[in-house]
């Protein structure tokens, strides 16, 4: 898979040595494609910050105040899904119009992110007043931006389609976007989770809204650009994961106060919350945030997929660790490892021999043209094979969880290597394989890396050794 043409640093990375990487860009094109393609009028999506497909769309990274995006193509607009290549840039179609919408005293911060960052080329020079290369004419607009951001996109839209200003109580065409009969003459394209008051603003402008999941499938494949910082917060997740390991291979048994061993660490006791500190603080050295996603489980807790407590770690039980930072530009790592402290080779050992096997598994199916479900079908296969339970529910022993999920500006995204996975891998598409066992009564082994799929297989995003007994990093 291409990079773009931007350098991911390599182990210069591990050291803090990144080069600043130029400012993202969404191509547009395959949403205004989307919309030509339905025989619709426009795409819109409304929502804040903390709105991933908004986000994605506009590299707008503004307040928790709602922000509208409204794409509009040209007649004749019409391309290949298959020729993006691996900077985003596009040039297919004819030029469409994409208006971003922000909240009030946020207009600069939308000019630099959503049209300045438009305007960079690839190579790194701009291209002025002449748009983004992907063939999109980008503005900000500012009118009403005291009103809701749902009507502000309905406004957005009648401007873009020449109906004049749309307003909820005017029904006749030409003026609200309906005909006589008080039927939508419009049809907007929005995004399965649509804001509901949102939908009700557009829908009494005079638009009929359907779905569509063109931001989903676009946001599935990555970019150079995208692979660039996907790998460096799976780096720094990488380096957090050392800092953890290098504490636990550090550690020293002592007999406890309660008759049962516990491990010590610079002098006092040995805790999941003091490992998840100190990967945490890695973390943030690294320029990354913890975003409250390094789950650490010691023992039992292990087998809680999402265990953020305290448990005291002890000799001979699972340390399972699942760091998942998210980065200044939006994007996910996600590593996990699992290791024993003076083990003595029961259940975890062979736990870890059956996941190691399934992880192997289920990488030797990663290729475009797989169907999802077969990475899936292959660790459930390597598993049971081991004896362990491939279709455990939750808080049974066994295998209680998909194989792996893609990950993006979402820690959790298209595709599901699941069971229950829809469609086939493409390249470009980024996801975890992350096979695991669980006991509830004795703890959980899980190994999952993160790798991008390749047009001969696939990549890892940042490599991190195995091994069930910790050693300094």
């Amino acid at each position: 898979m291409s990079d773009g043409g931007e350098g991911d640093g390599g182990d210069a990375a591990l050291a803090g040595g990144d080069r600043r990487l130029r400012p993202l860009r969404t191509d547009l094109t395959p949403i205004a494609e989307a919309v030509a393609a339905a025989d619709a009028d426009a795409f819109v999506a409304v929502g804040d910050r903390f709105d991933d497909d908004v986000r994605y769309l506009t590299r707008f990274s503004g307040p928790d105040r709602a922000s509208a995006l409204v794409v509009v193509p040209e007649d004749g607009a019409e391309g290949d899904d298959e020729d993006r290549d691996g900077d985003g840039a596009g040039g297919r179609g004819a030029v469409a119009r994409a208006v971003c919408c922000p909240p009030s005293l946020f207009a600069e911060q939308a000019e630099r992110e959503f049209v300045g960052s438009a305007r960079a080329r690839s190579d790194g020079e701009s291209d002025g007043d002449a748009g983004f290369h992907d063939g999109v004419a980008r503005e900000v607009r500012t009118e009403s931006v005291g009103d809701h951001a749902g009507e502000r996109a309905a406004a957005a839209v009648a401007a873009l389609l020449g109906d004049g200003d749309a307003t909820e109580d005017e029904g006749s065409n030409g003026d609200g976007g309906s005909n006589a009969d008080g039927a939508a003459d419009r049809t907007l394209l929005v995004p399965p989770a649509v804001p509901h008051d949102a939908a009700v603003y557009l829908e009494r402008a005079g638009n009929a809204l359907a779905s569509t999941d063109a931001v989903t499938t676009t946001r599935a494949r990555k970019t150079g650009a995208e692979l660039d910082r996907l790998r460096r917060v799976q780096r720094a997740a990488a380096a957090g994961m050392a800092r953890a390991e290098t504490v636990l291979a550090g550690s020293e048994v002592d007999e406890g106060d309660a008759g049962r061993p516990i491990l010590r660490w610079a002098g006092a006791p040995l805790t999941t919350e003091r490992l998840r500190r100190e990967a945490n603080a890695v973390l943030a050295a690294r320029g990354v945030r913890d975003a409250g996603n390094t789950v650490i489980g010691a023992g039992p807790s292990a087998a809680d997929l999402h265990y953020v407590g305290d448990e005291p770690v002890r000799p001979g039980e699972t340390v399972l660790l699942d760091i998942s930072p998210r980065g200044p530009d939006g994007y996910y790592g996600d590593l996990t490892r699992t290791f024993v402290v003076d083990g003595d080779g029961g259940w975890e050992r062979r736990a870890y021999v059956a996941v190691e096997a399934a992880r192997e598994a289920a990488l030797a199916e990663v290729e475009p043209g797989v169907p999802a479900k077969t990475v899936h079908g292959e660790a459930a296969a390597e598993l049971a094979a081991y004896g362990f339970d491939p279709n455990a529910g939750e808080g049974e022993a066994g295998f209680t969880h998909g194989t792996g999920h893609g990950v993006g500006v979402s820690l959790h995204e298209s595709p599901s290597l699941s069971a229950g996975g829809a469609g086939k891998l493409r390249s470009g598409h980024v996801v975890t394989v992350e096979p695991g066992v669980y006991d509830p009564d004795v703890g959980g082994v899980r190994l999952e890396d993160l790798v991008v799929v390749t047009e001969d297989g696939y990549e890892l995003l940042a490599e991190y050794p195995f091994g069930i007994v910790p050693e300094e990093r």
